[in-house]
């Protein structure tokens, strides 16, 4: 079993560590080649219209689409999560998504970089809170029925999974704790 990580921007090194940590094989994920090795794939954080764009560039888009479309499980945090999302409430005209999650997502909700904020978060199947991280984060505006929420804040959707399919609007990877991880990799 390999798990990707979808290294074109974003901090897919930490994502790497974390799933390493859990002792899963990774692999980097930049070319179509790379894709056709893994199992799973990590759809890390960072600026979700340049990632889109990197993915259209890279010629990566559609055979992850396939991929995707074939069950492959996928986890996406933060700009993972906009990519990932049914529909992209606040997106650019020419900013493609998977719609691989019945969610809808408003890109940025939580404010700009200097509102950034960290929280204890109550998520299904831990015993403990996690410590999460909030960094110009989505927010979930729409949920649809098919939708397990694992976690939640101030009645906003932060964390869900529907199939193979997981999503969070925080950023697991920057925090110690390789518990959310070893959720997604429970799915694998």
């Amino acid at each position: 079993m390999k798990v990707g990580i979808l290294a074109l921007q974003g901090a897919f090194a930490v994502h790497e560590e974390m799933l390493q940590s859990l002792g899963a094989e990774t692999v980097q994920v930049r070319t179509t080649q790379d894709l056709e090795l893994v199992d799973a794939l990590v759809m890390p954080g960072g600026e979700s219209t340049t990632m889109s764009h990197l993915l259209t560039t890279s010629q990566l888009f559609d055979p992850i689409a396939e991929r995707i479309n074939n069950a492959m499980p996928v986890f996406g945090t933060c700009a993972g999560m906009i990519l990932l999302a049914k529909s992209i409430a606040d997106g650019r005209p020419d900013q493609r998504f998977y719609g691989a999650i019945d969610i809808d997502v408003q890109r940025n909700a939580y404010g700009r970089q200097v509102e950034s904020f960290e929280t204890e978060l109550q998520v299904a199947g831990l015993q403990t809170p996690f410590h999460a991280m909030f960094i110009r984060a989505p927010q979930v505006v729409r949920l649809g029925g098919d939708v397990e929420v694992l976690s939640t804040h101030e009645d906003k959707v932060v964390l869900a999974r529907q199939g193979p399919v997981m999503v969070a609007s925080f950023h697991p990877e920057l925090t110690s704790d390789n518990r959310i991880h070893s959720l997604f990799l429970q799915e694998v």
